[in-house]
């Protein structure tokens, strides 16, 4: 199936997405070695410089592989920037029932496999979130953006003592929807008080070794502005 002519402006970027979206739509499949650079300047009626240019973009971004003296080889055929994208775009409560998914695992698994450096790393993030709190514990007015910024660093702390490579790798791609979400929180009053006993309470049980306490006390940690935001999503 003949590619799409590109047109004459933005030529790599136009490329990149022609060859995209021949990715995603099973043009070639995973293990697949797409046509050289000369075949698919032909095609798309572009330079092979411009080829090169964006088959490189492709193989940042992880969807390609390109092997000395083979070829050009298939990786992915869904581009993870996208994917990233589509999660920054998503609601607070989208964000909130991820974070549920990915942090009770991390949390039942850290009961699990935790060293002491981990729990040290999880108080430590705690102390410094509270340089930013109120006398009632609360965050402080202008401090948002820092107190979101050690919150997140507690529970990267928390889903790091898991050593699940896999697990640790996806929360920290993830991590920077969870501070926007965290931060667009604080700064609504009909959202619940930060209850900073919770995070304690967390690591205690981590603490403990037993897992199945760890994964209840990470979802009790967010169920309740979870129930919060579905309220009032549901009065709006």
């Amino acid at each position: 199936m003949a590619l799409r002519a590109a047109g004459r402006q933005s030529l790599v970027d136009t490329v990149v997405e022609q060859l995209r979206a021949q990715l995603a739509e099973g043009e070639w499949r995973v293990g697949d070695r797409v046509p050289t650079e000369h075949a698919l300047a032909e095609q798309l009626q572009v330079g092979r410089n411009t080829v090169r240019e964006a088959v490189r973009v492709l193989v940042h971004a992880g969807m390609l592989q390109s092997r000395q003296g083979e070829g050009t080889f298939v990786m992915s055929t869904t581009d993870p920037a996208e994917v990233m994208r589509d999660v920054r775009r998503a609601g607070i409560r989208d964000v909130l029932e991820l974070r549920i998914a990915l942090e009770a695992e991390g949390a039942r698994l850290a009961a699990l496999r935790h060293q002491p450096g981990d729990l040290a790393r999880m108080r430590a993030a705690l102390a410094s979130q509270a340089a930013f709190e109120d006398a009632e514990g609360q965050p402080e007015s202008g401090s948002h953006e820092l107190y979101a910024a050690h919150d997140v660093a507690f529970h990267t702390a928390v889903v790091d003592a898991a050593h699940n490579a896999a697990l640790s790798a996806t929360y920290g791609w993830f991590s920077s929807s969870v501070r926007d979400a965290l931060v667009a929180s604080l700064g609504d009053r009909e959202m619940p008080r930060i209850v900073p006993g919770d995070h304690h309470a967390l690591i205690d049980a981590i603490a403990s070794g037993d897992p199945t306490a760890a994964e209840d006390a990470a979802r009790a940690l967010l169920e309740t502005p979870k129930r919060a935001v579905e309220t009032l999503l549901a009065n709006g």
